[in-house]
């Protein structure tokens, strides 16, 4: 666990390794929760073992302990000074997040660098209201030639995959809600759930471009 100092107070990176990394994946949590999130788990658990390292990142509101997040420009002010401490090891970074940490990613990867973006529970829209959308804001990073994934529960209230523009389609997760939780009626376990998470993210980062010359 590493505390790094930024503007807006300090962050936290936990680094789940990997033994002969070829990247970091760099993950932000949501605007209600932390690192603790089920799908932010899976993955710190099923990438490394692939050759991918994950650093779990804490914005500095959730290390000060409070319980409202800040407005997107501070987010993003934290997440570009941290930034630098995911580049350290030397490797290619893929920036990441679920909900306000995937518009995070989003917003700032172009300028920082990272050579893809995983979109976690993307909100496409605020619940209710699809006419308020966000979708803008998750393509910018794809139109300015970064890879991006987005990885959605089929019953997200903030955007289910079949909501997303045209050409465009999520990863779905079925039965899944905005944290990925899928009743106990439904015909897939939590546990596969996040198999659904992981194999899709694994696939995904093997079929990325060479991240080396």
């Amino acid at each position: 666990m590493e505390t790094v100092p930024t503007p807006v107070g300090d962050a936290r990176v936990t680094w789940h390794r990997a033994r002969r990394p070829r990247a970091v994946v760099a993950l932000g949590h949501g605007a209600g929760g932390g690192v603790e999130a089920r799908d932010l788990r899976a993955l710190a658990a099923a990438l490394p073992q692939h050759g991918w390292t994950v650093a779990l990142v804490e914005q500095p509101w959730r290390v000060a302990g409070r319980k409202l997040a800040p407005a997107p420009k501070t987010l993003d002010t934290a997440w570009t000074a941290l930034w630098p401490a995911l580049a350290r090891p030397g490797l290619p970074v893929v920036a990441g997040g679920r909900s306000a940490g995937a518009r995070v990613a989003c917003r700032t990867a172009a300028e920082l660098g990272a050579v893809a973006v995983l979109a976690l529970s993307f909100p496409l829209h605020p619940p209710g209201k699809p006419e308020k959308s966000r979708a803008d804001e998750l393509f910018g990073a794809s139109l300015k030639g970064v890879h991006l994934l987005v990885v959605q529960g089929g019953r997200d209230p903030f955007g289910r995959p079949e909501e997303f523009p045209e050409g465009y389609e999520p990863v779905g997760v079925p039965f899944g809600d905005h944290g990925f939780a899928v009743p106990k009626s439904a015909d897939l376990t939590q546990e596969g759930a996040l198999s659904v998470i992981t194999d899709a993210v694994l696939g995904w980062l093997e079929e990325l471009p060479p991240l080396r010359e």
